[in-house]
């Protein structure tokens, strides 16, 4: 309780801004000390600026997605007045970015009814654009999509929400959020009822294509055709199904998705309780919905990137090996090479930086026995890791409403910005891993 008190008298003098005037270097001055005097637990190995401030709570979620412009000026976030409770229906949260060459100036853009706290409103930067972003929302009855061009203000609205878009930004594919809201809370939308809550497998819900010049939409696989598909590990005929996590490779040519079910008798899922107490397979199929291949039918997939256009690095748990991260090779036979067994011991959100750097894994983990989350880089082709920040997590932050600190680096990759919430409220910390990178 005083820790939390502290932090809020701190935030308060620090709700100013960044302290970072115009067109002034961001780490010319950082927050390495000025963090310590309210946090004397976290531990910072790179120069460290927070750049969202209280008494409102900010963060962007999930670690798949482009926060920031290719310029690197403007990161986006959403911002909320609570943070340990479940999102119901009628709560509103605002979307803006903060510009990093103003102060750390909040801009707001507009507001969103459809969000969680692990993946917000899908809020990102639209890939092959500068100044485009886009979120999900709620009007009436259904689940929508806005997408705004930042200088001009333009707003549009497409009538379906997204999930995850191709690298030419002319694409997206999205599942149900009604069902993952009635399967996975924390995942899918309060709000609107799941239709089909009562089928375990039904035809008309599944995963669509969804054209985002136009709008238009198309269900390209649908639950109950993956659910015809025999799994060799387990008869989930009479168990309830649904997909989540979504995600292009890196040409736009497939992308993969993750199968899970549950079945209603609650000692069926034993063996599944110690993921979540539901069974999951990893798929991909065409851009088009067409050539489906399971690549990993083993129950344990978790966190993944798309390494290139052939290859996901995957946490899950193989048979022969037991967990780790593991390079998959999206193939019709099985092509998997174990990375970083002994550097990456734990599960955590990866993502590859982008090029040149792309031979850097950046990671986290979750809170271990005394509430520290570590951030770090892996480079892969040395087996070497590097940490960037091991930050504290209160106890309060757990379940749903815990605040993952998903790393994501900037467009350029010399910048990695975390959620993170070591000081009794969620905000947004940037970190310089510049000097990691010159090193190499």
């Amino acid at each position: 309780m005083m820790k939390t008190l502290f932090f809020c008298a701190t935030a308060a003098m620090l709700a100013v801004g960044c302290g970072v005037p115009k067109s002034q270097d961001l780490f010319a001055d950082p927050d390495n000390e000025r963090i310590a005097t309210y946090d004397s637990v976290s531990v910072f190995h790179v120069p460290v600026k927070q750049i969202t401030f209280g008494p409102k709570y900010h963060w962007f979620a999930y670690y798949d997605k482009q926060e920031c412009d290719p310029t690197g000026r403007y990161v986006l976030s959403m911002q909320t007045d609570f943070q340990h409770r479940s999102p119901t229906a009628g709560d509103v949260i605002k979307i803006g970015m903060i510009d990093l060459e103003d102060n750390c100036k909040w801009i707001e853009l507009g507001k969103s009814e459809a969000w969680g706290w692990q993946q917000g409103c899908q809020l990102q930067f639209i890939p092959g654009t500068d100044s485009k972003v886009l979120w999900n929302d709620k009007e009436g009855d259904q689940f929508v999509c806005r997408i705004m061009d930042i200088k001009t203000r333009e707003m549009r609205t497409i009538p379906r929400a997204v999930y995850a878009l191709s690298p030419d930004g002319k694409w997206a594919v999205t599942t149900d959020y009604r069902r993952v809201n009635d399967t996975r809370p924390g995942y899918g939308y309060a709000g609107i009822p799941d239709p089909n809550r009562d089928v375990l497998a039904p035809e008309d819900s599944g995963i669509w294509r969804i054209n985002l010049e136009t709008g238009e939409s198309e269900l390209i696989i649908s639950l109950a055709q993956i659910a015809a598909i025999p799994n060799p590990l387990d008869d989930y005929t009479e168990a309830k199904h649904w997909f989540n996590h979504l995600l292009y490779n890196t040409d736009g040519s497939r992308f993969e998705f993750l199968h899970r079910w549950r079945f209603p008798d609650s000692l069926r899922n034993v063996q599944y309780e110690d993921v979540g107490g539901f069974g999951t397979q990893m798929l991909t199929a065409s851009a088009d919905g067409k050539d489906v291949r399971v690549i990993d039918p083993y129950n344990y997939t978790s966190h993944f990137i798309w390494k290139d256009a052939e290859h996901i690095l995957a946490w899950t748990k193989l048979p022969e090996t037991g967990f780790g991260f593991y390079l998959f090779r999206d193939s019709e036979t099985p092509d998997i090479k174990q990375i970083g067994k002994e550097q990456m011991p734990l599960n955590g959100h990866c993502t590859y930086l982008p090029a040149p750097y792309n031979d850097w894994i950046l990671n986290d983990t979750y809170p271990d026995a005394n509430r520290m989350q570590s951030v770090y880089l892996f480079h892969e082709p040395t087996g070497r890791r590097v940490p960037i920040a091991e930050l504290y997590s209160p106890e309060e932050f757990q379940g749903e409403w815990r605040c993952d600190t998903h790393p994501r680096s900037t467009q350029d990759g010399r910048r990695v910005i975390v959620d993170g919430p070591m000081s009794g409220g969620r905000q947004l910390y940037i970190f310089d891993i510049s000097s990691i990178l010159d090193a190499q």
